[in-house]
């Protein structure tokens, strides 16, 4: 234990040096002092003072949206939380989290921890700080170079979850929906809304054979890759029943509509994108499990926003920019955020951003992600005109063409100081900037040069 106080105490005088970073370098250190605790003392997370109760989020897409959500409405209905809102959702992040939850005296201050934990990090977080409640929002094919298969990672969640935790799980997806079999559990699910299929129509589905008896699986409808409800005619696996089940969504209103039991309750639409739904199901189903009434959570999700780092909507001059985060290398997110973008009305034109805008040490130069990425969502007439930023912008040129979008339609530059001269910024085309979720100093920039565009007076 005398390592574990000495981590403790050289890990809280860090913070200071945190903000430091913060404040005067502009840098953000989110998982130093974690990270120089584990250093000094490996058990570190073994011993640190926690919340009575703790929840956890993780999935592959939606745990930082969904996590966010849950403690601000936990805060808005009267809960002292502490949470990683932050990010920092690796072992080193965890242990900045809880540190900054305890006093010197290793008591924590708050009864109820939220934390986003990332899936590869299961491992050596679970075993030692336990979820009463343990969320995953869904399991889909991520970046190959490190996550390898959705499969590979249900197992490494799988061992590292406790048996005690309280599941809440995605009925829709027949992957996350196995995790920890034998252990309490709730489902959510969204019934079949206009426009799902009957069939897989991304170029990823990563459950189209049974698993139990390789038989090919049938959708009674899918949603987008694997996410629906399935079935095996052999040998009768399929989709769990869902406790809580989004039945409408009346998006001229602004309300979605969800049964639990003889319960049918209606709530504000938080987003219209499908991913949000299901985020704001999540935070629905998690809340109500926990015990907080339908008026609290219905006052709650009146007054939350999705982080407007994930999702933006403005109008500058009478132009209409929105801003949608896309999880570069991750296919199926960025086949959702096009199909999503394609279908909104009106006419539009695209700033298209998802990769490192410079050759990095730490990245990676295998492209292989975009050929699994429905790049055709992106072509419609509506969308009239495509500026692609960044040094690799001639490889997304490419699948773009693949995808068979006019060339014509196609602008690509590696400055964005350009882009306004690339754009046509009229009356009643919106313009749409999609980027990744690493290039946050370049979205600002990005986002500058459109706005200050249209208000410079190029607009016809």
């Amino acid at each position: 234990m005398i390592k574990f106080y000495i981590a403790l105490v050289a890990a809280k005088l860090s913070v200071l040096g945190c903000k430091v970073l913060k404040n005067v370098m502009h840098r953000n250190g989110t998982n130093l002092p974690g990270e120089i605790a584990l250093k000094i003392c490996p058990g570190f997370l073994r011993y640190v003072g926690r919340p009575e109760t703790i929840i956890t989020v993780t999935g592959t897409n939606g745990k930082t949206t969904t996590t966010n959500m849950i403690a601000d409405a936990l805060e808005m209905t009267g809960h002292k939380v502490l949470s990683n809102r932050a990010g920092g959702n690796i072992a080193s992040g965890i242990a900045t989290c809880l540190l900054n939850g305890v006093n010197l005296f290793n008591r924590c201050r708050y009864p109820i921890g939220v934390l986003e934990v990332d899936e590869r990090s299961s491992l050596r977080i679970y075993p030692y700080v336990q979820p009463d409640y343990a969320i995953c929002t869904n399991l889909a094919r991520d970046s190959c170079m490190r996550n390898a298969h959705p499969h590979y990672i249900f197992d490494i969640i799988d061992r590292a979850l406790p048996e005690k935790s309280l599941m809440i799980l995605n009925a829709d997806d027949i992957i996350s929906s196995s995790l920890k079999k034998d252990n309490r559990r709730v489902y959510y699910a969204i019934d079949k809304q206009p426009g799902d299929k009957t069939e897989s129509f991304n170029i990823i589905n990563d459950m189209r054979i049974c698993p139990d008896c390789q038989e090919l699986l049938t959708y009674d409808y899918v949603r987008y890759n694997h996410i629906g409800k399935v079935r095996c005619p052999r040998c009768g696996l399929h989709s769990p029943d869902a406790d809580f089940r989004v039945t409408a969504v009346d998006r001229e209103k602004g309300l979605v509509t969800i049964v639990h039991g003889a319960e049918t309750e209606t709530y504000p639409l938080v987003s219209e994108s499908i991913f949000n739904l299901y985020n704001e199901l999540t935070v629905v189903t998690f809340l109500r499990t926990f015990g907080i009434g339908a008026e609290e959570i219905r006052r709650a999700l009146a007054d939350t926003q999705i982080v407007s780092s994930r999702y933006k909507s403005e109008t500058v001059e009478g132009i209409r920019v929105i801003s949608t985060m896309a999880k570069g290398w991750i296919a199926p997110a960025v086949s959702v955020v096009f199909d999503f973008v394609s279908k909104l009305p009106g006419r539009k034109e695209i700033v298209l951003m998802i990769e490192d805008t410079e050759d990095n040490i730490s990245s990676s130069e295998n492209l292989s992600y975009i050929y699994e990425t429905d790049f055709e969502f992106l072509n419609k007439p509506e969308i009239e005109n495509i500026v692609v930023v960044g040094v690799r912008a001639k490889d997304y040129l490419l699948r773009l063409l693949l995808a068979g979008v006019d060339r014509e339609k196609i602008h690509c530059t590696d400055r964005i100081g350009e882009i306004p001269q690339l754009l046509h910024f009229e009356q009643g085309k919106d313009v749409h900037i999609i980027y990744d979720l690493h290039q946050m100093d370049a979205y600002a920039q990005i986002h500058k040069a459109v706005t200050d565009g249209i208000k410079g007076g190029r607009t016809a």
